[in-house]
């Protein structure tokens, strides 16, 4: 929204800064045309008074006469410059209006609705008084501008006013534009108070009150609205207005111009003629008088427009004052405004609450549910009725296909009927519910809102009196405004008297224009509500049409699909046909050929008789014989031959026999089905009888139908007629409206579309989801199940598993409540992204209208350039390309709302998802929650049940102790009663408190796993809190310290209690009988201790297996944890509060493993613990009693009662140790941790690698599945072609042999050929035999079954021929003779029979190479199930850690929304800033625009006031003479051309209007001639499909919509009909008639065509009969067919189904192996790595420790070689200093010096001294001197001193360096090498400031320089040594590698020791 207005600020401002200069230049024109026409006038003058001859004045009066002309010109020029100007001007002014009304209307309907959609969203009567306040306030703002109106309009009597009245149009364009902006900001307050209402509901107010608000507002809204429209024609006249002002001011120039040279024309005839040069002069000097008199006038003229000039600025400051009061008014009334727009949201919270109530209120909704369920019902009927079409139209395919369809016509009509009647009821029923539902609302709503109601509404009415009383006010002071207003208007009246004629014109023709549109809107009203009459009407015809098209379609569909089952079983039969005639002709040739080979065999059989005669016959001649044998062998030959043709014909015979058998078959389903065609014939045309009935009663009702549709034709047309009247001047607003609803309805249809995809694309997301939420819920309960089996183990543990279902609740409890906030959560960002869709939508319907109006102001100045506007073409260009500038930033800005839209759209469906999502994760949390406590349930009971068996046995037990007692006490004396009774009693009371024990234990425990739980959740919520844990850690290992020290203390009271039992054990002594009984006693005790151990042992053991399960738990709670870690760590991240150290998850993980650890130490302790007492109860029960004898076995008791408890304190040691042990493993397992993450994200990575090598797996699978399901097939084929070659091998080995004459060995080589075959065969077998443990061995042997009974039928076939060959070997033995003839045959038969062993050899590799091919296919198989079996548990794992890790997103994710609502708000502010800023920004700019209008103003009156000023002289007056008898002449001339104008005026309105006349009938007449080729094509393609498809039905249906067609063309036609005169509308009407009278004949025409075509399809439809008979035949068969392949299918179904399950058994049993696999492989992998990771550290720190050990000694090493080289040598740099120091020194203290010097080299004090008093004769130089040669004179320093403070420094100096001497000389430690890198350069001071510098000393952390080693110390510059006049020798510089020393400034009262001590300890 915001981008929009501040798109339109933009442009208002572009044309306002336009409007602006225009103006600019306008002004100045006008100054420069006052001044020309001054200067005119001072040079006439001035040319008036030189004259004294007359051709001198003559002359000069034509130069001034060319120069006028000149003048003129330019004039001219400017004139046409500034009509230009102002036409471009008025232009803009045109299209601004035209914007403003656009966005008025857009703004208006906008409000309306809104307001409706506040009406809707507060169930009804809740609506709120705001906009009276805004509308009053636009009300006031136009009254106001109503009544300043005709005062400036009255400004319009004198040119003078020109700027004035472009100003004030300019301030009232201003005044609009403000007003625009302020209706912008009340709607999109509307807007934000309608989603207000809509998203908190809205408030209660009083129904009446509301209703009358909304009236006053309607109200005031149509009067703003006629307020806009009068000023807009207010603003049309003053337009016109200001067009002819410019065209009067240029026809008086060319007036004047015509004048003046009509004068110079008389004046040069005067010349001409007249010879008098007196006469001339006299003409002369009156005309020159009078032109003298017409400057005056001129100059009196422009007097007057000076002080007309003046009073306008006046009064145009005094309006700009009053504008300014006014826009206070209105700043006022905008703060009112805001106070009741917060009235108003209370008003609408208090709506909201009562929405609330009303949502309540809708499960009545749920009988809608019912309705759709009835609808459902009905569609079924619908698709049940479909079928019984569909079975008609098989049934009746003989019949003709028009009555066919006919009698389904009629059916579908009645089911049609009975269904829109259903759907009628089910309506009305829905009405009543929903006003019933309305009822109960407002009974609720009145009940809950009349209490608050009144209250609120007291308090309404007070504002609005308040309100009230403050407009008034405003009123009062306006209405005083406008009379001072008035008054200055009355005084300008009286100057401006000939434009109130023109006004009161205008304001007569506004009237009668106001009147006339008032009377043309009621018009336009009656006449939309008789169109929208008309348009429900024509959409229940267009229903009922489109009803009736569907199932015309559906029908034209059906016999389509028929026609085609038709041609394609014609195809067949006649395929069928062929195929029998080849068979028949096969059939008699075979039988030819049969009887051909009969014949031969009985001849054969004659000729062999004959032999066997001629045989016997001659049998004793030898010549016979072998003519005999010749012809033998002749005779095998053909025997052979004959054979060979006989196992030919054999084959064929049998062939022939199975055809036949076939064929017999065939006829007889044949008759059958003739028989049942007859049937059905006889039926279809009892049906065909009853068609042609309906159809011939479907005729006349369909005549019926078309005689009333002709009347309501006829009667659309009469109230066309009458509306077409009505329709004249509202044609431009209906177009348009027009043409705007179509393009909102096709993008309404266009977002319809888009949605429909979408909610296609989110409900195959949805099913997806529900999908992938299926499969995740069977592995949570595979999971559940493992969980549940692995559970069992802990039945013993009542105590761990109530507190476990504890926990389990609250997370429960948790899940539930967080699951609640996130679906409101969810549910509220729903409803705010679909408002801000809404929004969006909104805002894009708004742009659109504006890129509609920018398109027709594009067209409209397109047409305007293309018009001839020379000067005017540049400024429209520039309008043009800011239009498109304006429409491509328009587009952009609809592209980013639609992509918002669109990224909105897809949130919503993500937060859907995930909504759907955590939905159903609570559905599985809650099962899970439910199968958990029955568990519990289970285990409760079952504890019940050992508790009761226990104790039954503890009674048990007790009552065996008592009897025990009783017969003891029996048999021993009375005293030892006593003492038995006591233990007995001691015993049981032992036994209570052990079993006493035993409970508080458990509670005990039970108690503690509560406690560590709690503690855990308070160690997760005080993560961030280092310290807490820290200490939280120590007090945890506080309290095993405790528990362990407690521990101890029991055992020495053990101890204590043992040594007390040993005492009374030496002191008991008693009888024998005593002892006895004890030693049975003991025995007895012994043997109970020993179960009770056995018992504890058992314990310990369950104690230890829960342990490990405990660990489990606790390791899956730590993975757990660290998740919730890293995802802590995201959210943190998110917040900006990350911790980048990362220290957290140390701290966590450490807390983690530390509680974990204490947990397991606390449980082993309270094992321990019960241990101990279990075995203190045994030794209290067995070591009490006293005797002599049982001190053995006592002792031996307590020997080990004391190790143990010996191994106890070893344990609790060692658990000391371990704790230690335990709190450095934590330190270790922080820097583990890090790496643990990154392998985690690395498996991470690997296991979603692995997820795709899964599913390329599984995709590899499948394909090798088709591959082996192929190959089968193909094993099918060759084991069929294998049978095939195997007959012919047997029948080729039968022939061979019996021609080789083996006939022996005739049986036994078809079946060895028979073995090998099967062995081969076999063989392919074979190895897919050998992986017993893959999966498809079950199919495979079910193939070797199936290809084994094959080959028995083979071998069964082969018997059957080896029979056959022993007949034909019997008889070749007696025609031996006929094998000759067939010796040639038999030679083929060999070579066809080595070819096709060779083939068989070929096909018997192939089917080896294919069997291993099988074999690596399977085993590839196994390998790849295999690796589907681990990825599929490495997949199981990791989504039990994704259940885990889920309860801790959902946490998170809250944490996340609270920071979106956050930057929700942010966001919010932002974009109310936003809209600030805009509204700041306009108002900046309206006021920087009217600052320069003031500007310019001002500029303008300054140049009058000097133009004033300058032309004050006399020679003005005189020109204001001239000028005002001139103006008395412009008046008359001005009322002429005012009477042109107007003349011109009307005949121009005359030819605008007859022009748009001509474009309408334009317009029409092309559309016409579209519409009449549109129906022409329509009408030839009515035609082909009628000649093509020839159906009645198509026919009518055609008919109809044609008809409708026509009625929706005529209401269009008339609709722009409407908009012209009646004349064309009659005349289109008649023409309408003329189309309609055609259609009418072309409709004949259609059905003479129809009527052809029916007999066309009688005669088809005998010809289809005879097809059909054919079709059903074929059917049969099909239909035999394939019931045989259904019956082969199912049966490879069940045997798949069979093998699937136990796959599926197999796949669970290895699952449920791998589990326990993967948890033992666990717990194992996590030991290993952690003994690695303790065995690294280990090492790492040994080498480290090495590495230290070698630096130590190496320093060590270093440190006693410097202590040995620098023991006894003297440092170089120290005598230097000491020497130099001796030179430096006062003479006085040389000495000293020398003393020190000596005690340094070691000499004594007393020679020393001697050494000094033997030289103080010649004095100490002498040596030196000695030492330093020829420049001993210049050693002594010559500085310049200062007689005070050179003293001073001097002594300080010496004082200090003898000091300093002094603590050096005493030995100390090895002086320290100073590093090179210390030693810095000393850089020279300059030579004035080394009198005042004082010495540098040893900086703190330098070495000293006197205690450097010699290596360090380098000698003095060469120069140094000789101190010259330039300075002291030690302020000269020193060498660069000696190190420099910070000075220390000292002062003279401090010693010297005092300093140096201080400088030492630095």
């Amino acid at each position: 929204m915001s981008s929009w207005l501040g798109g339109i600020g933009s442009g208002l401002g572009q044309s306002l800064g336009q409007v602006s200069g225009s103006l600019s230049s306008f002004t100045g024109q006008i100054s420069n045309f006052t001044k020309d026409m001054l200067l005119e006038g001072v040079e006439e003058v001035g040319g008036k008074f030189v004259c004294v001859p007359g051709l001198i004045r003559y002359e000069r009066l034509r130069k001034l006469h060319a120069e006028l002309e000149e003048k003129l010109e330019a004039a001219e020029i400017q004139i046409k410059r500034q009509s230009a100007e102002y036409r471009t001007l008025l232009q803009q002014k045109d299209v601004e209006i035209s914007h403003l009304k656009a966005r008025q209307s857009g703004l208006q309907e906008e409000v309306q609705k809104l307001q409706q959609s506040a009406q809707s969203a507060s169930a009804g009567p809740a609506m709120l008084p705001v906009t009276t306040t805004s509308s009053s306030t636009t009300s006031s703002s136009a009254s106001s501008f109503l009544l300043r109106h005709p005062g400036s309009h009255q400004g319009f009597h004198g040119e003078e006013m020109d700027l004035s009245d472009v100003i004030w149009s300019q301030q009232e364009i201003n005044r609009l534009s403000t007003e625009v902006m302020r209706l912008e900001s009340e709607v999109a307050h509307w807007r934000r108070m309608s989603q207000a209402s809509t998203a908190t509901g809205a408030g209660n107010g009083d129904h009446s009150e509301i209703l009358k608000l909304q009236r006053t507002i309607k109200e005031l809204r149509d009067e703003m609205s006629r307020e806009v429209d009068e000023h807009q024609h207010e603003l049309a006249a003053l337009q016109d207005a200001q067009r002819q002002k410019l065209a009067d001011v240029t026809r008086r120039h060319r007036q004047e111009l015509a004048e003046y040279e009509e004068r110079i024309e008389e004046l040069e005839e005067q010349i001409q003629s007249g010879q008098l040069i007196f006469g001339i002069t006299m003409g002369n000097t009156s005309k020159l008088h009078e032109l003298h008199e017409t400057i005056q006038s001129l100059q009196e003229a422009a007097e007057q427009r000076e002080k007309q000039l003046a009073e306008l600025s006046a009064s145009l400051e005094e309006a700009q004052k009053i504008q300014a009061s006014l826009q206070l008014e209105k700043d006022d009334a905008q703060q009112e405004n805001t106070g009741l727009l917060q009235n108003y949201t209370r008003l609408q919270a208090s709506v909201a609450e009562l929405q609330t109530r009303v949502q309540e209120q809708e499960g009545k909704a749920l009988q809608k549910a019912q309705l759709d369920h009835e609808i459902q019902m009905l569609r079924n009927s619908l698709a049940a009725a479909e079928k019984e079409i569909e079975r008609l139209k098989n049934l009746d395919e003989a019949e003709p296909k028009e009555e066919v369809e006919h009698a389904d016509i009629l059916e579908l009509n009645t089911i049609i009927g009975a269904l829109r009647q259903e759907k009628e009821d089910l309506e009305q029923e829905k009405l009543n519910l929903q006003e019933r539902l309305k009822v109960a609302e407002e009974q609720l709503v009145s009940r809950n809102e009349a209490e608050s109601d009144l209250e609120s509404l007291d308090d309404l009415k007070a504002e609005l009196g308040r309100r009230e009383k403050a407009l008034r006010a405003t009123e009062e002071e306006r209405d005083t405004l406008m009379s001072e207003l008035e008054e200055l208007d009355r005084q300008n009246q009286e100057a401006t008297q000939h434009m109130i004629s023109v006004k009161e014109q205008l304001s007569g023709q506004l009237k009668e224009a106001e009147t006339e549109l008032k009377r043309m809107t009621a018009e336009l009203n009656t006449s939309n509500d008789q169109k929208r009459a008309l348009e429900q009407e024509l959409e229940s015809q267009k229903e009922k049409m489109s009803q009736s098209a569907f199932t015309l379609n559906e029908l034209h569909m059906g016999k389509q699909q028929l026609e085609r089952t038709v041609k394609e079983l014609k195809d067949k039969l006649g395929h069928a046909q062929e195929q029998s005639r080849d068979a028949r002709r096969e059939v008699s040739e075979l039988k030819k050929s049969l009887q051909e080979k009969e014949e031969l065999l009985s001849a054969a059989k004659a000729k062999l008789y004959e032999g066997r005669e001629r045989a016997s016959e001659a049998q004793g001649t030898n010549e016979a014989l072998a003519e005999k044998e010749r012809e033998l062998s002749d005779l095998r030959r053909e025997l052979d031959e004959m054979r060979r043709s006989h196992e030919k014909v054999m084959s064929e015979d049998y062939e022939l026999k199975v055809e036949n058998r076939r064929f017999k078959a065939d006829n007889e389903q044949t008759l059958g089905k003739v028989e049942e065609l007859t049937r059905q014939l006889k039926e279809s045309q009892g049906v065909l009888n009853r068609v042609v009935r309906e159809k011939d009663t479907r005729i006349e009702a369909l005549k019926l139908e078309k005689y009333q549709l002709e009347g309501e034709l006829t009667q659309a047309e009469n109230k066309l007629k009458e509306q077409v009247k009505q329709y004249q001047q509202t044609i431009e607003e209906l177009t348009r409206a027009r043409s705007m609803d179509a393009s909102a309805l096709q993008t309404e249809h266009e977002r319809a579309i888009k949605l429909n995809q979408e909610k296609d694309m989110e409900i195959a997301q949805l099913k997806r989801d529900v999908e992938q939420v299926a499969a995740d819920h069977r592995d949570t309960n595979e999971m559940l199940s493992i969980t549940v089996a692995g559970q069992k183990q802990l039945t013993d543990l009542l105590q761990e598993k109530d507190v476990f279902m504890d926990t389990l609740k609250q997370n429960a409890a948790d899940l539930q409540t967080e699951l609640d906030n996130k679906v409101s959560v969810f549910t509220k960002e729903v409803e705010t992204l679909k408002q801000s869709l809404d929004e969006k939508d909104k805002q894009l319907g708004g742009m659109k209208e504006e890129n509609s109006h920018l398109k027709e102001e594009i067209d409209r100045l397109r047409d305007q350039q293309s018009r001839p506007l020379p000067l005017a073409e540049p400024r429209t260009l520039d309008i043009i390309t800011e239009l498109e500038t304006e429409i491509t930033q328009l587009k952009s800005s609809r592209n980013a709302l639609e992509e918002e839209v669109q990224t909105l759209r897809r949130t919503t469906e993500e937060q859907q998802a995930s909504l759907l999502l955590s939905q159903q994760s609570l559905q599985a949390q809650q099962s899970e929650i439910e199968q958990a406590r029955a568990h519990h349930q289970q285990t409760t009971l079952n504890y019940d049940r050992l508790i009761q068996a226990r104790d039954e046995e503890i009674t048990r037990l007790q009552q065996t102790v008592e009897q025990l007692s009783e017969s003891q006490s029996r048999a021993n004396s009375p005293s030892v009663q006593g003492e038995v009774i006591l233990q007995e009693e001691k015993t049981q009371t032992l036994n209570q408190e052990n079993g006493n024990e035993k409970h508080d234990l458990s509670k005990v425990d039970i108690e503690r796993l509560v406690r560590g739980i709690k503690e855990k959740e308070t160690e997760i919520t005080q993560l961030n809190e280092k310290n807490l844990s820290l200490t939280r850690q120590l007090d945890q290992l506080v309290v095993s310290r405790d528990e362990v020290g407690k521990l101890s203390q029991m055992i020495m009271q053990k101890d204590l209690e043992i040594q007390a039992l040993h005492a009374r054990v030496s002191m008991g002594g008693g009888h024998s009988q005593d002892v006895m009984f004890l030693q049975q006693q003991l025995q007895a005790y012994a043997v109970e201790r020993e179960q009770v151990i056995a018992v504890l042992n058992e314990k310990t053991r369950e104690n230890s297996q829960l342990r490990s399960d405990y660990h489990r738990l606790m390791d899956i709670m730590a993975g757990k944890e660290a998740a919730l870690l890293k995802l802590q760590q995201e959210n943190q991240r998110l917040s900006n509060m990350s911790d980048p150290s990362g220290s957290q998850e140390m701290f966590k993980e450490t807390i983690q493993n530390l509680s974990r650890i204490i947990r397991e130490k606390d449980i082993e302790i309270d094992a321990l613990t019960q241990k101990c007492q279990t075995l203190v109860t045994v030794l209290q029960s067995s070591g009490g009693e006293p005797g002599a004898g049982s001190g053995g076995v006592s002792s031996n008791q307590f020997e080990e009662l004391l190790q143990e408890r010996d191994t106890l304190k070893q344990q609790v040691k060692k658990m000391e140790e371990w704790k230690q042990q335990v709190i450095t493993t934590v330190k270790n397992m922080q820097h583990e941790s890090a790496q643990l993450h990154e392998e985690l994200i690395k498996l991470q990575s690997q296991v979603s690698a692995d997820s795709d090598c899964s599913s390329k797996l599984s995709v590899d699978y499948a394909r090798l599945v088709q591959n082996y399901e192929q190959k089968e097939r193909r094993l099918g084929s060759l084991s069929l072609e294998l049978a095939q070659v195997q007959q012919t091998i047997t029948q080729l080995s039968s022939t061979k042999d019996v021609l080789l004459g083996k006939l022996d060995s005739v049986t036994q080589t078809p079946e060895v050929i028979a073995t090998q075959c099967s062995g081969s065969s076999l063989s392919t077998d074979a190895p897919s035999h050998q992986p017993d443990s893959a999966v498809k061995d079950e199919k495979i042997q079910q193939e070797v079954v199936q290809l084994k009974a094959q080959l028995t039928e083979k071998e069964n076939t082969i018997r059957t021929l080896q029979e056959n060959n022993h007949r034909l070997s019997n008889s070749a033995s007696a025609s031996e003779s006929e094998q000759r003839s067939q010796a040639e045959e038999a030679r083929q038969v060999r070579e066809r029979l080595e070819a096709l062993q060779r083939s068989v050899r070929e096909k018997d590799l192939l089917i080896k190479s294919k069997g291993d091919q099988l074999v690596q296919v399977s085993e590839a198989l196994r390998n790849r199930e295999n690796d589907n079996e681990v990825l599929k548990q490495a997949v199981t794992n990791l989504k039990e850690r994704a259940l885990i890790l889920e309860m801790d997103v959902k946490k998170l994710k809250e944490e996340n929304e609270l920071v979106a609502a956050r930057s929700r708000e942010k966001e919010s502010e932002f974009r109310a800033l936003q809209e600030t800023n805009m509204q700041v920004s306009l108002l900046l700019r309206e006021k920087e625009f009217e600052l320069s209008a003031m500007s310019e103003k001002a500029a303008t009156v300054e140049k009058l006031l000097k133009d004033k000023e300058q032309g004050k002289s006399g020679e003005l007056n005189q020109l204001l003479n001239e000028v005002k008898s001139m103006q008395d002449k412009a008046v008359a001339f001005q009322q002429e051309r005012d009477q042109v104008m107007m003349a011109l005026k009307q005949k121009q309105m005359e030819t605008t209007a007859l022009q748009t006349e001509l474009q309408h009938v334009r317009d029409k007449e092309h559309r016409l001639n579209l519409e009449l080729e549109r129906l022409r094509n329509h009408l030839l393609e009515i035609e082909d499909s009628y000649t093509r498809e020839a159906l009645a039905a198509e026919d009518r249906e055609t008919e109809l919509r044609r008809k409708v067609a026509l009625l929706d063309d005529r209401l269009t036609t008339s609709s722009s009909a409407v908009e012209s005169a009646s004349q064309q509308a009659s005349m289109q009407v008649e023409s309408l008639q003329e189309q309609l009278i055609g259609v009418v004949k072309q409709r004949d025409d259609a059905l003479a065509q129809l009527r052809t075509s029916q007999e066309q399809v009688n005669q088809y439809a005998v010809s289809l009969s005879n097809l059909q008979m054919v079709l059903e035949q074929f059917q049969q068969e099909e239909k035999a067919m394939y019931s045989a392949e259904l019956e082969k299918h199912k049966k490879e179904k069940e045997e798949w189904k069979r093998k699937a399950l136990k796959l599926e058994d197999q796949a669970s049993a290895l699952q449920m192996n791998l589990d326990e696999a993967n948890a033992a492989l666990d717990s194992a992998s996590r030991l290993t790595d952690q003994l690695d990771l303790k065995e690294e550290q280990i090492e790492e720190l040994k080498k480290q420790v090495d590495v230290r050990q070698e630096m130590l000694e190496e320093a060590q090493r270093k440190l006693m070689n410097l202590l040995n080289s620098t023991e006894g040598k003297i440092d170089k740099v120290l005598m230097r200093n000491l020497f130099l120091g001796y030179f430096h020194s006062p003479k006085t203290k040389r000495a000293d010096v020398l003393r020190l010097m000596g005690s340094v080299l070691g000499l004594n004090r007393e020679d020393v001294e001697k050494m000094l008093e033997e030289d103080r004769g010649h004095g100490v130089t002498g040596w030196v001197s000695s030492w330093l040669g020829s420049r001993g004179a210049q050693s002594v320093p010559n500085t310049p001193q200062r007689p005070t403070s050179g003293q001073a420094l001097n002594s300080s100096f010496s004082e200090m360096f003898v000091k300093f001497l002094e603590i050096e000389s005493t030995p100390s430690l090895p002086a320290p090498k100073l590093p090179v890198h210390d030693i810095k350069p000393l850089s020279a001071p300059p030579a004035g400031r080394t009198s005042r510098a004082p010495v540098s000393l040893k900086r703190a952390g330098d070495s000293n320089p006197f205690l450097a080693p010699r290596s360090a110390a380098v000698p003095l510059l060469a120069g140094s040594s000789s101190g010259g006049p330039g300075g002291h020798l030690l302020m000269k510089p020193i060498s660069d590698t000696l190190p420099t020393f910070t000075p220390v400034p000292v002062s003279a009262e401090a010693s010297g020791g005092a300093v140096l001590k201080d400088l030492l300890k630095q």
